[in-house]
């Protein structure tokens, strides 16, 4: 069975997007860049919500490419063209980049692939996690907490229906003052 990790920037007061989906404020030091670049060479397959697709399929196929890209963004953006990807909509009509489009239920999607054999995935945006976290399939929580207030916005976590227990595994601060911690699901 496979781990699923769901880990992204947020702010301290715990959001992912400031209002308007303003993520200007979490634009990764080079350390930040390099771990989640590390995380996704430990994965798998990576499970994105619409709106964090198109966040990330915006910029990242040529990120490598965009003048004064640092060696961190550069690799950042190979791994993530060369990654295996599942978009998880109802409105989007194609998907590229080494992606596979659901238009089902999410949900019965992430479970089957969750009992699949191999390693490690990752799933990304607050509407498709929120779902995963409702359905109890979520293994282990990875925030990449950065130093600012944005007072609102999409939270990381969306209203749970009962209390989800966790164990500390691991904290670090990066030296652009980011506190890294992860957390596994007690069961």
């Amino acid at each position: 069975m496979r781990k699923l990790i769901y880990g992204m920037n947020l702010s301290l007061d715990g959001y992912i997007a400031a209002p308007g989906d303003d993520i200007g404020w979490s634009v990764p030091s080079d350390e930040l860049f390099q771990f989640w670049s590390d995380q996704l060479q430990a994965i798998d397959l990576e499970l994105y919500g619409r709106k964090l697709w198109q966040t990330m399929s915006s910029y990242w196929p040529t990120g490598d490419q965009e003048p004064g890209a640092t060696p961190a963004e550069i690799e950042y953006a190979r791994r993530w063209r060369d990654l295996s990807k599942v978009v998880f909509s109802s409105t989007i009509e194609e998907v590229d980049w080494n992606t596979r489009l659901v238009t089902g239920d999410a949900v019965a999607e992430i479970t089957r692939l969750k009992a699949e054999d191999g390693g490690p995935m990752h799933i990304g945006g607050a509407t498709l996690a929120g779902a995963a976290v409702r359905a109890g399939l979520v293994d282990e929580y990875l925030l990449a907490t950065a130093p600012v207030l944005v007072g609102g916005g999409t939270p990381f976590f969306t209203a749970l229906d009962s209390w989800v227990n966790l164990n500390l595994v691991e904290t670090r601060t990066l030296p652009c003052g980011v506190i890294l911690t992860r957390y596994g699901t007690r069961r």
